[in-house]
């Protein structure tokens, strides 16, 4: 395992059974921009990997 992956371990364990809608997600992820503003790239590209998931790679 990554050391990268242990928050998204901890992520799945303590709330895998959750149902969260993308809007909160979203919600989410803009707080945590606000509060840590030198990650907005990374949670940029993160959120247009998410959104572009289902594109044709044409």
């Amino acid at each position: 395992m990554y050391f990268t992956d242990r928050g998204i371990e901890e992520l799945a364990q303590r709330r895998g059974e959750e149902e969260v809608t993308l809007e909160w997600l979203a919600e989410r992820l803009r707080d945590f921009v606000d509060q840590n503003p030198e990650f907005e790239t990374p949670i940029e590209r993160l959120a247009v990997y998410l959104a572009r998931l289902d594109d044709d790679e044409d």
